[in-house]
């Protein structure tokens, strides 16, 4: 199971279970989270899946990471 996302964690995460969602989230893929100090409390992250937009997923279904400043930036840019 994942560490749970917190507050000072990094802004991105990875998933590493889409099993009830497999349309909306991929596998491996870094996903931006939006800062949801309630979703945390119940668990939840907050991200911007496939569809563009952003809803709570289980926080044990992505790894919080930090990924270089390049790769911030252009994650950052995408969005």
């Amino acid at each position: 199971m994942g560490r749970s996302i917190h507050r000072s964690d990094p802004r991105f995460v990875v998933c590493v279970n889409n099993s009830d969602y497999p349309a909306s989230l991929e596998l491996h893929k870094i996903y931006r989270v939006i800062p949801d100090d309630d979703a945390e409390a119940h668990g939840d992250v907050r991200v911007v899946d496939e569809s563009g937009e952003d809803y709570l997923y289980p926080a044990a279904w992505f790894i919080a990471i930090e990924p270089p400043l390049v790769v911030k930036e252009s994650l950052l840019h995408a969005s």
